[in-house]
């Protein structure tokens, strides 16, 4: 479920709201009773937790790192 963020024109109170798409948006402060405005967040981003993904099992961490590896290997040769 989207979280949308709602402001009173009146006492500027905000707060988040958990809300279904399909639910229309509120309209009477929780505080003070008067009109809502929903605002525009910018949303979460995505969160990689555990593994499978590229971005926390396959992708280079370091270059620095790669290019010392692979400068001792050519020396041991």
């Amino acid at each position: 479920m989207p979280t949308y963020e709602y402001q009173c024109t009146t006492c500027n109170y905000q707060f988040e709201e958990f809300q279904k798409i399909t639910d229309k948006p509120l309209k009477k402060c929780p505080k003070c009773g008067n009109n809502l405005k929903r605002l525009i967040s910018p949303g979460a981003g995505f969160i990689f937790k555990g593994t499978g993904f590229y971005i926390t099992d396959y992708k280079r961490k370091n270059n620095s790192t790669d290019k010392e590896n692979e400068s001792k290997s050519n020396k041991q040769t």
